[in-house]
């Protein structure tokens, strides 16, 4: 069932008084102080489903595996031919693969094990019916032991009711305490938006937490509470909110006709690392049943997705730790290398720290080796590094046009601030002609909805160094954006080992 948010969901008394409390004149960048409270509420990392049905998968082939294995040397002794280890394997893998084509990682299956168990030792026999059959047809059914096969299938079957069993209530107890749960944020009110939580409220099976609603109209038709959750603020509030918490989906309530108001919300929202629905549950217009994605039976078209999510992450996040720390062995002789130079080049502190945006527009701390005087260092890069310039010490030329003041990054990565690969993280205060790079590029901000990068696909192509005009961080954006919609495993490794080649082109770098 749909969870109705503690912090929102009052009687309409209590809704009107916490309504009229949120600050009505909170500009973009501020939220009242009930609101930022409520933000803050929605930091903690979560499980995501996708997450659990995923090591679930991988628990029960590996438990399934240890159980035929157990039971054959129990009986056995020992492993009595190379048929032993193909069958439990494949078996086990079967086995996975027939309960997914039937549904059964789905969470309705997993929320009601004894409702599902039925199909699941259905699948389960199915498995050793079509492993009897292929052993028939190859003639090797007189090498496996049948007190062996029985142990298997009745240990096997034990094993799938314990786990799912005390998973669901392992799942009920993350879905009460938050742990499991995707954040959802209406855009938009009135009557749409109350018809469409309603219908929300009413799907048992949805893992949604509605946790506000945001509208630009303050009229008659946006009213201030819908449904009994109060309206948090507008649009600007919305992208302020999202920044501060951690929110998984924004679930836009307006009729297809409003054409260009649609189109200015998601021009102002697309930039968010979030997944965005329009809401297709009230709308007389029908498309075929898969182009839509559900919330429960609520139909939903699918605008913009959350880019390098669940288990993507996971690979990625591996990825960058197993790199880094073989960057940290290799390059530990330059490293040192070139901090006893910077020692002996200039007084002060080999590393630099500069605060940069990160992740969702946060705040991080990149370490580099300092190429300045310490007197003449810039934090915040309001002014460019260029040709000859004098701030920059003699090791600090070579280290910059060699990108070896960089090398301390790979530590970053290792804290989980950056990542190998991705869009390069600019300082707060970077700019282009006395103007921010948000307010040169129409979606520069888009680039923060993955975790920025040591490297990327626009330094590889030429876009690294200084930023003197406006085209450069308009082409720089171009090829982030063009990377985080066609992120990949194979890319990040593409991207990678084309750098080491690309550096030797210093023509930017001072």
């Amino acid at each position: 069932m749909n969870k109705i948010d503690p912090h929102l969901r009052y009687s309409t008394d209590k809704v009107r008084n916490y309504a009229d409390g949120l600050n009505p004149t909170a500009h973009e960048g501020t939220l009242g102080d009930l609101v930022e409270r409520i933000a803050a509420e929605y930091k903690p990392n979560r499980i995501s489903p996708i997450m659990v049905s995923g090591l679930l998968r991988l628990g029960e082939f590996l438990g399934l595996a240890s159980i035929a294995i157990a039971a054959m040397f129990s009986y056995l002794g020992t492993v009595p031919s190379w048929h032993y280890p193909i069958a439990i394997a494949g078996g086990s893998a079967l086995f996975v693969l027939l309960a997914e084509m039937l549904d059964g990682y789905q969470m309705r299956a997993l929320r009601r094990p004894l409702q599902w168990f039925p199909r699941i030792a259905l699948v389960w026999a199915g498995t050793f019916a079509i492993m009897a059959l292929t052993a028939f047809l190859l003639k090797l059914s007189e090498d496996f032991s049948r007190f062996w096969s029985g142990s298997w299938f009745i240990g096997g079957l034990v094993f799938l009711l314990a786990t799912r069993f005390l998973l669901s209530l392992r799942i009920r107890r993350w879905t009460k305490n938050g742990t499991m749960e995707r954040r959802a944020v209406i855009v938009g009110g009135g009557k749409p938006a109350e018809k469409l939580i309603r219908d929300l409220e009413r799907q048992h099976d949805s893992d949604i937490r509605i946790c506000g609603i945001f509208d630009d109209r303050d009229d008659e038709r946006s009213p201030p509470v819908v449904a009994g959750y109060p309206k948090l603020g507008n649009i600007a509030d919305l992208v302020v909110f999202t920044r501060h918490s951690s929110i998984d989906m924004f679930i836009v309530c307006l009729p297809f006709d409003a054409e260009d108001r649609v189109l200015a919300m998601l021009k102002r929202l697309w930039v968010l690392p979030v997944d965005i629905r329009l809401s297709a549950h009230s709308n007389k217009l029908r498309f075929r049943p898969r182009t839509y994605s559900y919330v429960g039976s609520v139909p939903m078209l699918d605008i913009f997705d959350k880019p390098i999510r669940d288990w993507d992450s996971v690979v990625k996040r591996l990825f960058d730790i197993c790199f880094s720390l073989f960057g940290i062995v290799v390059f530990a002789p330059v490293m040192a290398a070139t901090a006893i130079a910077i020692r002996l080049d200039s007084k002060g502190p080999v590393l630099f720290k500069q605060k940069r945006h990160g992740f969702n527009n946060e705040m991080i701390e990149v370490f580099k080796f300092r190429s300045m005087y310490v007197e003449q260092c810039d934090p915040t890069a309001r002014n460019a590094v260029t040709r000859n310039d004098p701030r920059v010490t003699k090791v600090g030329r070579l280290i910059r046009k060699t990108s070896l003041d960089e090398l301390p990054q790979f530590f970053n990565v290792l804290r989980g601030e950056l990542s190998l690969v991705g869009p390069r993280p600019h300082a707060v205060s970077a700019q282009s002609q006395d103007r921010l790079y948000g307010d040169v590029v129409d979606g520069y901000f888009a680039r923060h909805r993955v975790k920025p990068g040591v490297t990327g696909w626009a330094q590889i192509n030429g876009w690294r160094g200084e930023i003197d005009n406006d085209d450069k961080i308009r082409k720089r954006t171009e090829y982030d954006l063009y990377y985080i919609e066609n992120w990949s495993i194979w890319f990040d490794l593409k991207i990678l080992f084309l750098t080491p080649i690309r550096l030797l082109n210093t023509d930017n770098a001072y």
